[in-house]
């Protein structure tokens, strides 16, 4: 179990990576990452997939995480601070009392993601240019919830290692296997090259309603896109089926999260 360092001093160095933790968002932070919560913070240790470089805790959560503080390497920093300093290092009110910095590795490739997969793996999702953290942290969240092996991204999409994309996913983005990089047309072929077959979720005309999808192929690949955009002229051309959610005349569409919990519970093996 590492040793406490109890900080009384808000502008002690050790707690540099934890400051300012907004306006860092926004610019990015390199290797790191910012784990916000109990419930994400125990995903990242237990799975153990990135490091973890420096924990921050209110003094009032000390007593709440004896037992994932005796699961950390000794040599992990662990600063404790007055639970009413927390706002004035992280730069916004934050009543978790929990912050931690993880450190970024270099994954593997799509390719090798894909290799890594169990053969018992059914379905997998695609995302094309999903920016918005929200959506992205709720669908890894909801790919997890149903069974889903992996999440596979554009370029276009957002860093599923953003803070709120990590807290919205319940830390899901911690242990799911994903992949960020190249073209969404790069991913289909992809996919294709190791047994999926791939559907769009579309609201288009002449998609089929997922209920009335008949046996479909032991592996999926559902491909979805942005709100608003959707999915490109290209991507949809590129797909071997095109699936539609049916809803009510007076909704034009679904929230993209919200369609993935829906199609990967209706397809699940």
């Amino acid at each position: 179990m590492p040793n406490l360092n109890w900080v009384e001093d808000v502008t002690d160095s050790g707690l540099e990576p934890f400051r300012s933790v907004r306006d860092r968002d926004l610019a990015g932070r390199a290797n790191l990452f910012m784990v916000e919560g109990e419930v994400a913070l125990r995903v990242l240790v237990r799975h153990g997939r990135f490091p973890l470089s420096a924990l921050l805790l209110s003094e009032r959560r000390v007593k709440t995480l004896t037992s994932l503080l005796a699961d950390l390497p000794d040599q992990t920093p662990v600063y404790v601070v007055p639970h009413h300093a927390i706002e004035e290092i992280v730069g916004f009110k934050m009543h978790r009392g929990v912050l931690g910095c993880g450190q970024r590795i270099l994954g593997p490739s799509l390719d090798a993601t894909l290799a890594d997969l169990s053969a018992h793996v059914q379905r997998v999702v695609l995302t094309e240019a999903v920016s918005n953290t929200d959506n992205m942290g709720a669908i890894f969240r909801n790919v997890a919830a149903f069974g889903g092996g992996a999440v596979l991204l554009d370029q276009q999409s957002c860093d599923p290692l953003y803070r709120k994309a990590i807290r919205v996913s319940s830390g899901q983005t911690l242990a799911l296997p994903f992949c960020r990089g190249g073209t969404v047309l790069e991913l289909v072929e992809s996919v294709r090259r190791v047994g999926f077959q791939v559907a769009a979720l579309t609201p288009c005309e002449a998609a089929t309603p997922i209920k009335e999808w008949k046996n479909p192929p032991d592996r999926v690949a559902l491909l979805v896109g942005a709100e608003g955009p959707g999915l490109s002229d290209a991507a949809l051309a590129s797909v071997d089926h095109r699936l539609a959610i049916p809803m009510a005349t007076s909704v034009d569409s679904l929230n993209v999260a919200t369609s993935v919990a829906v199609a990967m519970h209706q397809l699940q093996p």
